[in-house]
């Protein structure tokens, strides 16, 4: 894809979330034509401590996104992953007069750790990645969530759902993964704080933040403005499938470009 289309910059990033029950990790590289960025965040759980940080100056020598793995080294901080990644689910959307493609996966396997200092934390749950290319419009916004968990009858799940990009009433990224199968939901609606996000179909999911990572950049060209809790998540599903247990994000993210 070319760095420009009819005057669009293009936009790719690829995102990896991991969810545990002792800790929850998010890792990224995000390009805007030659201009990259990366990013991690590690909440820790037990210990009720969130460490953060985005990486605007050569950020492949800090993060490294490779099919499968993710290793991160700054400072006193490393991240070693391992996913189970599967072909995930595809979309091409269009935007204004140009399209984004992206491809999403969620409730893979992760397996790894976390090590700070000389305290380390495994890392056994489950997984989201999110990769995405395209010539979004110069303004774009949107509301996503995307986690993990599994149903009272121990099937578990994965989930990516989104409002203001890629969200046609057909043919959309928004997915449910069901022990391992996916399928497309209908439309969403985010609540305003974020605490909520509805079906079209019946079912509803609630939110209870546990850390929020928040940045406001003012660029020469850009500007973007996200907040992206890491939480928990109950209610249920399309279908009338109880949700039992759930981890993950919720966003909310403005940005110019």
């Amino acid at each position: 894809m070319p760095l420009r289309r009819n005057g669009r910059a293009l936009k790719r990033w690829r995102y990896v979330g991991a969810f545990c029950d002792e800790a929850m990790v998010c890792v990224g590289l995000a390009s805007v034509g030659p201009l990259t960025q990366g990013w991690w965040a590690f909440w820790d759980r037990d210990a009720g401590a969130l460490r953060e940080h985005t990486v605007f100056v050569r950020p492949a020598r800090v993060v490294t996104l490779d099919p499968g793995t993710v290793r991160v080294r700054d400072g006193d901080l490393a991240i070693d992953l391992v996913i189970d990644e599967v072909d995930g689910v595809e979309s091409v959307c269009p935007h204004g007069d140009e399209y984004v493609w992206t491809r999403k996966q969620a409730g893979v396997g992760v397996r790894g750790s976390v090590r700070l200092g000389t305290a380390e934390t495994p890392i056994d749950g489950l997984a989201v990645v999110d990769d995405t290319a395209g010539y979004h419009a110069r303004d774009t916004a949107w509301r996503w969530s995307a986690g993990v968990g599994r149903t009272e009858d121990g099937a578990p799940v994965g989930w990516n759902l989104v409002t203001g990009v890629n969200d046609p009433a057909t043919a959309s990224e928004r997915s449910l993964w069901i022990a391992g199968e996916a399928r497309e939901v209908g439309p969403v609606t985010f609540g305003d704080d974020l605490t909520w996000v509805r079906f079209a179909e019946g079912g509803e999911l609630r939110f209870a933040a546990e850390a929020v990572r928040e940045r406001h950049d003012e660029l020469l060209v850009m500007r973007s403005d996200y907040v992206q809790p890491f939480g928990t998540f109950a209610g249920v599903l399309p279908g009338g499938m109880r949700l039992e247990h759930g981890l993950g994000v919720m966003e909310l993210h403005s940005a110019r470009w």
